[in-house]
């Protein structure tokens, strides 16, 4: 039996406009009948069902936030510093080991799948009695599928893992990035944080656009990695500014946002704090002396806007993380709690800047779709969400749809070092966004016509908006480096 990928018909589709789409489609159900559709039953699906469900699977998505490195680090045999494996454990490195975690997997049997000096095909022993507790999960069903698109392999199993190693390395080939985030996933372009350094000089720049991160800029400070490419000395926090200013003058036509994940260490709540105040706490820290928790959080507010605020001059929105916290073991509910009450304060405070909140703010999203509401400069980004709990995700979408002005919604982003469960995570994403729309419409809150214009407005026209893709395509093909 032939495998059918969701993305389907799609050339003819294209340009056959409602009309050709209902057409096409007849009576025929949203899976042929001699397909299985993917992991499960074919949804029993209305004639509007169907519809919407082939108009999302086709319509390009804006993907607004990954983590991948570049495709030549990935030969070099590591996918980062952190994740040494290059065989097909890969695919679970990245947000699906915090599942096997939580699931009772010892550190010790962890560390053994994941090594690189482990034989591939043995590794299947040591996941088998973890797998049947994770592989629902929205982790690993974005595996999952990925495995099932991109190797032909229905259910991971010890007959299986060969054979997926062996489409591990045969997909492993130069391009393989576009292969699957454009031809496989139907992404149009993406946009990277890069965890290792501030701003990615990306040999594919208008494909995986980049932030710029301003957390070092006030976590810490991060002397080592910020200071020196600026050929700056830095002796106080004048200087610091300066260097500050410096990435933004060097980078900030290029980037598409900035972005900080300081959220994982504190609460956003922000305040302006004059430079004057916290003069002696920098020369303390540049002395490599430890602060105060009062003391480092008046330096950090201040190093905040700052940064934020050099932002806004250059009309580059900030992406913040909000809500869940990766990893396992670790994370402070109660803190968590305080995002969307410390989003409004910013908002507030900072009219004319735009601010992207990340991953709904699970689990509070009904909270953060108020500050949508209630803030024009307040932007809500699904990236991640979508793999960290589906159902909450699909309930969110149609929340936010008839609550919050739907231009202010991005509704997807894979959030994945590897590239790979990028496309995995790409189709749930699809399927909570058809499902979304069609309850809607089935619910007979929105029209047909609505929920169609809709998907395009809320998968890739929203994100061209709002970050500029048009101008910052037009500068990324002459980057110095491009």
């Amino acid at each position: 039996m032939k495998k059918k990928r969701l993305i389907s018909r799609r050339a003819t589709l294209k340009g056959a406009g409602l009309a050709g789409t209902l057409s096409l489609l007849g009576a025929s159900p949203l899976y042929a009948k001699e397909e299985t559709p993917p992991l499960g039953p074919a949804i029993s699906a209305t004639n509007a069902r169907r519809v919407i469900f082939e108009k999302v699977s086709q319509t390009p998505f804006i993907d607004t936030h990954e983590h991948l490195i570049e495709e030549k680090e990935r030969f070099k045999g590591t996918a980062s510093p952190w994740i040494k494996s290059d065989d097909w454990s890969l695919l679970l490195a990245c947000y699906l080991n915090s599942d096997l975690a939580a699931s009772g997997m010892p550190d010790s049997e962890m560390n053994r799948f994941f090594s690189p000096n482990i034989n591939p095909h043995d590794k299947w022993k040591t996941l088998e009695p973890y797998w049947p507790a994770v592989k629902n999960t929205g982790y690993g069903l974005a595996v999952r599928h990925a495995l099932r698109t991109l190797y032909e392999v229905e259910e991971l199993s010890a007959q299986t893992v060969r054979q997926v190693q062996a489409g591990y390395e045969k997909m492993r080939r130069p391009g393989f990035y576009r292969r699957i985030l454009c031809d496989l996933a139907n992404i149009e372009s993406c946009q990277v944080n890069c965890l290792s350094r501030p701003f990615m000089e990306s040999d594919s720049p208008t494909l995986r656009m980049q932030d710029r991160s301003i957390l070092g800029m006030m976590a810490g400070p991060d002397f080592k990695q910020y200071g020196p490419p600026t050929g700056l000395e830095v002796k106080n926090l004048s200087d610091w500014h300066k260097v500050i200013d410096w990435w933004y003058a060097q980078y900030g036509r290029y980037a598409v946002a900035v972005k900080s994940q300081h959220a994982y260490y504190r609460d956003i709540d922000y305040e302006k704090v004059p430079a004057e105040n916290v003069e002696d706490l920098f020369a303390k820290r540049l002395q490599n002396k430890e602060l105060a928790p009062k003391e480092r959080k008046a330096l950090e507010d201040h190093l905040f806007w700052y940064a934020v605020d050099r932002a806004t001059q250059h009309q580059l929105p900030v992406k913040l993380h909000t809500g869940y916290y990766a990893g396992y073991n670790r994370m402070p509910l109660g803190r968590v709690r305080n995002n969307p009450a410390s989003a409004t304060d910013l908002c507030r405070t900072a009219n004319q800047t735009n601010f992207v909140f990340m991953h709904i703010g699970y689990p509070y999203y009904e909270e953060m779709i108020s500050v949508a509401k209630q803030y024009a400069n307040a932007y809500l980004d699904m990236c991640w969400a979508w793999i960290i709990n589906p159902i909450a995700a699909k309930d969110f979408l149609k929340k936010y749809l008839l609550t919050a002005p739907a231009n202010k919604i991005l509704t997807f982003g894979g959030d994945y070092i590897p590239v790979e469960p990028v496309l995995g995570h790409a189709l749930i994403a699809r399927r909570g966004i058809a499902l979304a729309l069609a309850e809607l419409v089935e619910e007979n809150w929105l029209s047909l016509k609505e929920a169609l214009e809709l998907s395009d407005m809320i998968m890739h026209q929203n994100a061209r908006q709002i970050f500029k893709l048009k101008e910052k395509t037009k500068i990324l093909k002459n980057a110095p480096w491009s």
